[in-house]
């Protein structure tokens, strides 16, 4: 009787855990967590610390729109918020490189570059740092792209090498998603 009291008490403060995550604001404002699936199996698991890591190698289909690699991103922060995954146990960082490297550019270095085309990933980036999501850049395709450090946005570390990087990361145990 015991046993089946504390799996039940359990059960409840599980519940009222990812309850309690599903009615609080998402880290990332304006971007929709996946929608709720009755019955599904396999969902984010909060004991674990997830981490993952985005790679941004191309250029948006949309000079004018958010990438879609970063909407994934959004997305996916405020999945495992939505579904009691504590931030302590949201390890996730993006690396750019070769045709993304242009979107860590401040606002008024990217319209110099751009026709006077604003940054259109520069709120969205700001947004999911807040969130606690890592940016990363190719130090080398900064060089190649002749982009000074004081037109990077904060946000933004500059690392030698994406690939230095990728498997550094790798290495630590995210998972390598990459288009």
């Amino acid at each position: 009787m015991t046993k089946t009291l504390l799996a039940l008490s359990c059960g409840v403060a599980l519940l009222a855990s990812v309850s309690s995550a599903a009615g609080q604001a998402l880290p990332v404002p304006g971007v929709e967590a996946a929608r709720d699936v009755p019955g599904a199996k396999e969902m984010p698991n909060p004991a674990i610390v997830h981490k993952v890591l985005f790679d941004m190698a191309t250029a948006g289909p949309k000079p004018t729109e958010v990438h879609p690699m970063l909407q994934a991103v959004a997305r996916y922060v405020n999945t495992l918020a939505k579904t009691g995954v504590p931030a302590a146990n949201r390890k996730v960082a993006v690396v750019f490189h070769q045709g993304a490297t242009d979107f860590i550019m401040t606002d008024a270095a990217y319209k110099a570059r751009h026709d006077g085309q604003g940054n259109p990933n520069l709120a969205m980036i700001q947004a999911l740092s807040k969130a606690g999501v890592d940016f990363r850049v190719c130090g080398q395709a900064t060089l190649g792209r002749k982009i000074e450090p004081k037109d990077m946005m904060p946000e933004v570390q500059r690392d030698l090498w994406a690939l230095t990087t990728i498997i550094a990361l790798q290495q630590q145990g995210y998972v390598l998603i990459a288009p």
